[in-house]
């Protein structure tokens, strides 16, 4: 799970990864630094590893964390490459809230069904040229995509499915 440096959603990272844990699967968060990271509500985590440390073959899928934060990624390069990768092999790709964008950026959304935080439904059809649903939880092959924090529990469920099922 990749979450920005400040100003992530809390819920976005902590509803799914107890999700995650409790059917058994293992969670690594990553950033751009090892400093604990603090939530636009006042939780902080401790990224695990740096987002340049990621190895794909290493991982059965990526999760961009979505809140205020998320836009750190919308130009960043390894943020796209990691995104891409895990697209290109098969893996599970997810983003919640704002995140979706850093996906449509990273060129993986053209004509897939993807969901976002409402303000930026543009972005995710101009710019990933992709078909916004506004369902709250959206799933297109390998790409899963969630619309915010009210959707936080049904994104981590979708996880699971895909990663277990």
């Amino acid at each position: 799970m990749i979450i920005a440096e400040n100003n992530f959603r809390d819920e976005e990272i902590f509803q799914p990864r107890e999700i995650l844990e409790k059917a058994g699967i293992e969670v690594k968060v990553a950033s751009t630094s090892l400093k604990p990271a603090k939530g636009m509500l006042g939780g902080t985590i401790k990224p695990d590893m740096l987002t340049s440390d990621i190895k794909i073959n290493d991982f059965d899928g990526v999760v961009f964390i979505g809140g205020a934060g998320a836009s750190q990624y919308w130009n960043d390069p390894i943020a796209h490459r990691l995104a891409r990768e895990t697209f290109n092999t098969g893996k599970i790709v997810a983003a919640i809230c704002i995140a979706p964008i850093t996906l449509a950026k990273a060129g993986i959304l053209q004509g897939k069904r993807a969901t976002v935080w409402s303000t930026e439904a543009g972005q995710l059809k101009v710019v990933g040229q992709a078909i916004y649903t506004g369902k709250n939880v959206e799933k297109d092959g390998n790409i899963i995509t969630a619309a915010g924090p009210f959707a936080a529990r049904e994104f981590g469920d979708e996880l699971v499915k895909a990663l277990i099922y």
